[in-house]
């Protein structure tokens, strides 16, 4: 393969573009590459935006160069499969994002005056939900649902909150967080009711634990707490504690597997008394 000349582009990304085709080219091109389709790159996709939220997390900005870097390259690859099929190309892809940005905020790009965050969040969903409608109609099908264009590839966390947050707006929601409260008692008391019968079913514990899980989005929701977020904080904090124990365990002589649960108990609470004296 032939080195590119870096002066020859106009630009990194135009570079980039640059290799991206010929990394697709069915002749010269990277077999792997070349095989690649949408569904093949999505689930890598998925990862490096994860990747992205990780090194975010954790401060590591120059990993967070890294990654987006990562990501940038799943836009690029995409684009250019769909350029490869004659769908649309990555100028394409740009010029559309580029309408939609300046569209959605005319406070910024034409006259109207938004002066708050939350203004503009309830603006910007205003203006999805007309170009929702909009397209209904083009279609000639029935007037959306408030739920409608939800991603249903959305992690399961996320998705639950974007529902929620969507049916709030047509007024469907509880009249304080003691109803959400009450709920989850509720639900978790059904959870108990199945995993307690004699005759246990799993469809009816995965139905009435999905129930719990729903609801407890709903009072993150009402907590302003991004359920996803706090998970991963959880797992996060799950994962340094259970070390800590670990090497704890390990001080003692006895491997995990030979420590008695008391022991590692008492290990686990040593770790949360020393992230509060941290």
């Amino acid at each position: 393969m032939t080195q590119f000349d870096r002066d020859a582009f106009d630009s990194e990304l135009s570079r980039l573009l640059a290799i991206m085709e010929k990394l697709r080219d069915p002749k010269d091109g990277c077999p792997w590459d070349i095989e690649q389709s949408f569904e093949t790159i999505a689930p890598h996709t998925i990862e490096e935006a994860y990747e992205v939220a990780d090194a975010i997390e954790h401060k590591d900005w120059p990993h967070l160069r890294e990654e987006l870097g990562d990501l940038l390259l799943q836009v690029v690859f995409h684009a250019q499969i769909a350029k490869d099929g004659k769908l649309f190309d990555f100028n394409d892809v740009a010029h559309g994002i580029a309408e939609k940005m300046v569209k959605r905020h005319p406070h910024v790009f034409g006259d109207e005056v938004i002066e708050t965050s939350d203004a503009q969040t309830i603006a910007w969903e205003q203006q999805k939900e007309e170009e929702r409608k909009a397209k209904a109609l083009e279609k000639g099908s029935e007037p959306p649902s408030a739920l409608d264009g939800v991603a249903g590839g959305l992690p399961a966390l996320t998705r639950s909150l974007k529902l929620q947050k969507r049916a709030v707006r047509v007024g469907f929601d509880w009249p304080d967080v003691n109803g959400v409260l009450d709920k989850i008692r509720e639900e978790l008391a059904e959870v108990e009711e199945e995993v307690l019968r004699d005759d246990l079913s799993q469809d009816r514990i995965k139905d009435e634990i999905g129930d719990l899980l729903f609801t407890v989005v709903n009072l993150a929701r009402w907590a302003d707490v991004d359920p996803d977020s706090a998970l991963r904080a959880c797992n996060t904090k799950f994962e340094r504690r259970f070390k800590a124990m670990e090497s704890g365990v390990r001080s003692t002589g006895k491997e995990m597997a030979e420590a008695s649960l008391e022991e590692m108990e008492s290990f686990w609470q040593a770790a949360k008394r020393s992230e509060k004296r941290d």
